[in-house]
């Protein structure tokens, strides 16, 4: 099976940038193509999707140039399961605290012996081979907060972690900070350059949640190569906003 549009991505490109979509929109994912990012997460714990809606979403992206990811409340390998048996390129795990969370992370996206994976292949395209299903899937751990920084060097060393996605408003607010202040805040920013150095000298890849254009420059020249920018809503919001000012 050859690599997911995302790891395509990850292997060229010094930066990878993405969209990210919190409700049930068909039109949003391809428009984040059309302006060419890297990649689309799906917000299954914040969002007004569960599992089965953002399986329906990838199902409608197979022929679309984008990579594709899911983030999800917890390692329950169930709903792990489900969105990449639709075609996930990652999933992110939100909220990790410990090694064997992370683990746990990991075995979801694995079959046995490795995992506990159950095998229910949706997919044509990406065949029927277990082996190359395994190979596909990319999983990050969420570190956003104080337990989640506390062990962040044994997070980092759990086989098959591919990356850290940092979840910079919750860190913000562990480490006595509102989310706005996540930017600023010195303390908030020393924990993010701590968390990119460890995830980078460990060998994962280093994602982080920037929310818009502003922080995710900030946050490439930190060294992040995977940057998460505008929900969908937000850039309605500013698109709708911007045709108002011109029209007035």
């Amino acid at each position: 099976m050859n690599p997911s549009r995302l790891q395509q991505a990850l292997a060229t490109k010094e930066h990878v940038w993405g969209g990210w979509v919190v409700g049930p929109t068909s039109n949003g994912p391809e428009e984040f193509a059309r302006a060419g990012y890297d990649y689309v997460g799906f917000d299954v714990q914040h969002g007004y999707l569960d599992d089965a809606d953002a399986a329906l979403l990838l199902r409608r992206l197979e022929h679309v140039p984008i990579g594709t990811a899911v983030r999800l409340p917890s390692a329950d390998p169930a709903p792990i399961g489900r969105v990449l048996d639709a075609g996930a390129d990652a999933v992110i795990v939100a909220m990790v605290e410990s090694a064997e969370q992370a683990a746990a992370a990991v075995a979801a996206t694995r079959y046995a012996p490795a995992g506990v994976r159950s095998y229910g292949p949706l997919r044509a395209d990406l065949g029927l081979d277990p082996a190359g299903h395994e190979a596909r899937a990319t999983v990050f751990a969420m570190v956003e907060t104080a337990r989640g920084l506390a062990a962040l060097d044994e997070i980092c060393a759990v086989p098959g972690l591919s990356g850290i996605y940092v979840g910079p408003a919750d860190l913000a607010i562990c480490l006595g900070h509102r989310p706005a202040q996540a930017w600023t805040a010195p303390v908030v920013q020393e924990a993010i350059a701590r968390i990119h150095a460890t995830a980078a000298a460990a060998g994962l890849i280093a994602g982080v949640h920037a929310g818009a254009g502003v922080p995710g420059k900030a946050m490439a020249r930190l060294g992040f190569q995977m940057i998460t920018l505008a929900s969908e809503t937000q850039a309605l919001r500013r698109g709708v906003a911007e045709h108002l000012r011109e029209a007035q």
